[in-house]
């Protein structure tokens, strides 16, 4: 049994390794008069699982401060909105904004609506994001969806008949969510939506009035295509086909998804910027980050010797976790963010001097090593559950997962609380069950350290 223990804590710290491997690590050595290179990467994970295609990269993502991206500006044009309307007129087009470019793949985009006397402009800045066209005309669609159905009239002396489109009542409002499918018979993509009760029942109406006959499907009052009913449909589920590549099924598919926006807006300023620290500053930071870092270590191992090398072993074992979780999920990674990571490393410390205070008071009470370990952790435990869960509560009011108006919603703020959130939590296992069991194997001379 602690054969396959050690087995398992084997692969998983390989896993983690792997993960925080750089990108484009190069490998140079001799090896029997040969001269070796190769290239090493972060674990990429690209097969199937359960029939479902799963393409993972673990790579680090920085925000705008740390890497550059591109800064847009919108003018919302409010002249046909009530002023006691405009507030959340403003507040949902910028949700709505924020919803469409996290759904392109930008992590933390900051979405933020600015008053300059009388004119009301949304400020989106993208991480990392440097050619921004098909984003920008995904934020300002209005993306209005509507079915219409075919109805004949007779027009001029001949009464020739002549097709003519009348609207059905069925809109994008009626639509619960839209997704990218791929036809079981040609595999191309298709968008696949599913109505809401309404609109499932006007949907099962107007395919039954129209079997053999043109249904059009138009976005923003563009014809997008004009499928033919083949016969009633009922259940709620239907598939808008077209001649689409992948991207263009799932830019429809987040345009109907995220709905209309409130206000009309308009993009009077687009521009791309460096990172705002500059790569100079971001190398300080680095080094004041070490610095720091290497200091604490140092203290722990002059003040608690033995017990200061485990807590030091521990503390680089945490780092390791930290940044693979960091890659993992991903989370973007602002100023602010790794301020979140190193105020965690304090309380990773901290949690190892409360630890190691109490040890040092059971064996100046005479109790032997072993009983002076089980009693130092059992008391030291509730102190650091107490000072982490705390902690925990407010990374948690400052992320705001739920969007309540009256704590912060958007901007830098999340990324702090979350890599806070993560680290205080990877301290929790570290300084308590990773430190204990360096202890039982390394620490063997007790009398001589503390």
């Amino acid at each position: 049994m602690k054969s396959v223990k050690i087995f398992i804590i084997a692969l998983l710290v390989l896993l983690v390794i792997w993960i925080d491997l750089p990108e484009n690590l190069k490998v140079n050595f001799t090896f029997g008069g040969n001269r070796i290179a190769f290239k090493v990467n972060p674990l990429h994970i690209n097969t199937r699982f359960f029939g479902a295609r799963v393409d993972k990269e673990f790579t680090t993502h920085l925000g705008l401060d740390l890497k550059g991206g591109s800064h847009l500006v919108f003018q919302a044009d409010t002249a046909k909105v009530k002023a006691q309307d405009l507030p959340d007129a403003l507040n949902s087009s910028r949700d709505i904004i924020e919803k469409r470019v996290n759904f392109f793949g930008v992590s933390e985009p900051t979405v933020q609506t600015i008053k300059s006397g009388p004119i009301y402009r949304i400020v989106v800045d993208l991480p990392g994001i440097t050619n921004v066209e098909t984003a920008v005309s995904l934020i300002g669609k209005t993306a209005q969806l509507s079915f219409k159905e075919a109805v004949t009239a007779q027009t001029g002396k001949t009464a020739s008949p002549a097709a003519v489109f009348k609207d059905t009542g069925l809109t994008g409002k009626d639509v619960k969510k839209a997704s990218v499918a791929f036809s079981s018979q040609t595999g191309k993509p298709e968008v696949a939506l599913s109505f809401n009760q309404n609109g499932a029942k006007l949907f099962g109406d107007i395919t039954q009035r129209n079997v053999g006959r043109p249904l059009l499907i138009f976005i923003d009052n563009n014809l997008l295509t004009e499928p033919t009913v083949q016969q009633p449909i009922l259940d709620g589920n239907a598939r808008i086909t077209g001649n689409f590549t992948t991207d263009e099924a799932k830019q429809l598919a987040i345009a109907i998804n995220s709905g209309a926006l409130p206000l009309p807006i308009k993009l009077i300023e687009q521009r791309n910027i460096g990172p705002t620290l500059g790569a100079s500053e971001v190398q300080k930071s680095i080094y004041a980050g070490l610095v720091g870092l290497a200091a604490v270590m140092s203290f722990m191992v002059i003040y608690y010797r033995g017990l200061g090398l485990i807590a030091c072993l521990a503390l680089l074992i945490y780092g390791f976790i930290s940044f693979a979780i960091f890659r993992a999920l991903p989370v973007v990674l602002t100023l602010s963010g790794v301020a979140g990571f190193l105020l965690s490393i304090g309380m990773a410390v901290d949690s190892n001097i409360l630890i190691f205070e109490r040890i040092k008071e059971e064996l100046r009470g005479k109790r032997d090593f072993d009983t002076a370990i089980k009693l130092g952790f059992g008391r030291a435990i509730d102190a650091i559950k107490d000072a982490n869960f705390t902690t925990l509560i407010v990374g948690f009011i400052l992320f705001n997962p739920l969007n309540w108006s009256f704590f912060p919603q958007f901007g830098l703020v999340r990324g702090f609380a979350l890599t806070l959130m993560i680290g205080v939590g990877i301290s929790l296992f570290t300084g308590v069950v990773i430190t204990k069991r360096l202890i039982n194997i390394l620490y063997k001379k007790p009398g001589k350290i503390v």
